[in-house]
C-alpha cells in the first residue's frame, strides 16, 4: 500500500511553544497526522535551497511577526533570509500552480511575489471578524455550500492593497478587502487564520502584546472577545484544503 505524499508545513514563528500551537492546530483543524507531515521552522533552517515539490502533496504556510512593509534596513538576517526562500519557492509554487495555502504572513509573502503592494492601510486589530464570501468564492470549491458571511479570527499590522494581478478574490472585508484570493486553480492565501482557534489566539496574544499589533493593555479585553468567538467555517477551509489536496 502507498501512502500519500506528505504535507509541506512551513513555519515562520520564533517563539517555540507559539509554533508548536500553531503546527497542532494545523494538524487538529487540517484532519492531519504528524506524521504525514514533513515540518520546517525556516526562521531557523531557512528553505532549502534543494527543496523538491514532488515530495509533498500541497504546502501550508502560517504566520509569523515579520512584516514586509518593514524597509529592507529594518530588517533582521533571519527575516531577509526567510524572504530570500519564498522568492525561489513561490516561483516553482505559481509556473506549477502547485497545491498552496499560506495564512497571514503565507497571504502577504504571496501577494508579494505576485506584484500587490504590502502596506498598514489596511491593518486590523486582534479578534474575530465577520467577513463576506465573493460572487466567486461561493462558486470556489474550498467554500462552495458555507454562508456567505463568516467569522474569521485574525490580527495583523499589514496586508495587500489590492487583489494581486491575476489572482481571483474569494473572501472580502470591511476593513480589509483582500481577505482571501486565489491563483491559477490550487493556490490560495487568506489574511485570517483559518488554522486558529479562541485558545490559540489567546497564546498569541500573551506573546505578542509587545509587538505592536495592540495596546498592551487591551490584552485581557481581547482574550475575553475570542473567547467568545466561534469561527468553524473559517477553519472548514483549511479542512477542505487538506482533503482535496493531501488525502
Amino acid at each position: 500500500m502507498t501512502h500519500p505524499r506528505p504535507v509541506l508545513i512551513l513555519q515562520l514563528r520564533p517563539e517555540r511553544d507559539i509554533a508548536d500551537s500553531e503546527f497542532d492546530c494545523f494538524l487538529k483543524y487540517g484532519g492531519l497526522q504528524a506524521a504525514h507531515t514533513h515540518r520546517l521552522r525556516i526562521e531557523q533552517t531557512g528553505i532549502p535551497a534543494f527543496l523538491n515539490l514532488d515530495d509533498y502533496s500541497a504546502i501550508i504556510v502560517g504566520g509569523s511577526p515579520f512584516d514586509i512593509s518593514t524597509p529592507e534596513q529594518g530588517k533582521s538576517p533571519q527575516q531577509k533570509k526567510v524572504e530570500a526562500g519564498f522568492t525561489r519557492l513561490l516561483q516553482q509554487v505559481v509556473e506549477r500552480d502547485f497545491p498552496f495555502l499560506g495564512a497571514c504572513s503565507g497571504n502577504g509573502l504571496l501577494g508579494n511575489h505576485l506584484g500587490a503592494t504590502i502596506s498598514q492601510r489596511y491593518g486590523e486589530p486582534v479578534g474575530c471578524v465577520s467577513l463576506t464570501i465573493t460572487a466567486a468564492g461561493r462558486e470556489d470549491k474550498l467554500l462552495h455550500g458555507l454562508p456567505p458571511r463568516i467569522d474569521a479570527l485574525l490580527g495583523h499590522k499589514e496586508a495587500c492593497d489590492t487583489t494581486p494581478e491575476g489572482a481571483v478574490l474569494l473572501v472580502t472585508g470591511d476593513v480589509c478587502p483582500v481577505q482571501m484570493f486565489r491563483v491559477k486553480d490550487n493556490i490560495y492565501a487568506t489574511q485570517f487564520h483559518p488554522e486558529a482557534d479562541a485558545d490559540e489566539f489567546v497564546l498569541r496574544i500573551n506573546a505578542y502584546k509587545n509587538h505592536g499589533y495592540f495596546d498592551p493593555v487591551e490584552a485581557e479585553s481581547l482574550k475575553r472577545e475570542v473567547r467568545r468567538s466561534s469561527t468553524p467555517h473559517s477553519r472548514e477551509i483549511l479542512r477542505r484544503f487538506v482533503a482535496h489536496y493531501c488525502s
